[in-house]
């Protein structure tokens, strides 16, 4: 007879049914995103999620009871993940905030940044090219998020949420709470100051547009246009966040430029 001591034992605080529980339920969640992502809310019924994943409808339904509760915490798995890639992002180094050049514009004199024209250079040695470069890419990072499929599945939940009364209030609550953490790490990303007046409305009006570059992919290719506009906003915020005044946008050929006008004759 083997001793009771000798016994094989489970490690403590481990339960081998919440394992598969907790697989089962990831699984789950991972198929519902392919799917709004792929079929769009129509075609995602619990019955094709439970197929993806592999798992019975009665065992999808033990874990979310309705197709609001699945879809709402698929969502909610869609946060988490934006979130954890916006993490991942590499901040953007070597630029001082406009907060850190009135200090040391308080100290030194005048403000370091020199905007004198298209080779502006910098007094303090930071070269604007290379802080394009880092601004661009965090704005690269922000806009594949926004353009990739976890926006894509988040955005058929939306589309059904204006249709479905039970869903709604999940889901816009669900997105007030992601929309301000988005915002909240890309200040981070950037090392933003929003103390400095209209820091915090440039940061925002570049999310609405990461959103607004994520519609339009939906339709058709613009990875042309996107890489276009991605670069012009790198410089945007490169400048908003130096404090630097924003060169005026040049001329195009041929085009004269633009005659004052007369003073009013008395």
């Amino acid at each position: 007879m083997v001793p009771l001591t000798d016994a094989p034992r489970q490690p403590r605080g481990r339960d081998p049914r919440q394992d598969r529980s907790r697989a089962t339920r990831q699984r789950l969640l991972e198929a519902a995103v392919a799917c709004l992502a792929e079929l769009g809310w129509g075609g995602s019924t619990v019955s094709v999620v439970a197929e993806r994943a592999g798992v019975s409808r009665g065992a999808a339904q033990h874990h979310f009871p309705t197709r609001e509760d699945l879809f709402t915490a698929a969502v909610e798995h869609v946060a988490a993940e934006r979130s954890a890639a916006l993490s991942a992002l590499p901040p953007r180094g070597g630029v001082r905030t406009a907060a850190q050049g009135a200090d040391r514009a308080g100290a030194a004199g005048p403000d370091p940044v020199r905007a004198d024209g298209p080779d502006a250079i910098r007094a303090d040695g930071e070269d604007p090219v290379r802080a394009d470069d880092a601004t661009a890419a965090v704005v690269r990072g922000v806009v594949d998020l926004y353009t990739g499929p976890l926006f894509r599945a988040a955005l058929q939940l939306w589309v059904a949420a204006a249709n479905e009364d039970q869903l709604r209030p999940r889901v816009a609550a669900l997105e007030a709470r992601v929309g301000r953490e988005a915002h909240r790490m890309t200040v981070a990303l950037l090392g933003a100051d929003e103390s400095v007046p209209g820091v915090r409305e440039t940061v925002q009006g570049f999310l609405d547009m990461a959103r607004g570059l994520g519609l339009a992919t939906l339709l058709t290719d613009d990875s042309a246009r996107r890489d276009r506009v991605v670069a012009r906003w790198s410089h945007l915020l490169t400048t908003a966040l130096s404090g630097a005044p924003a060169p005026a946008s040049p001329r195009r050929p041929g085009r004269p430029a633009a005659q004052a006008a007369p003073p009013d004759s008395a």
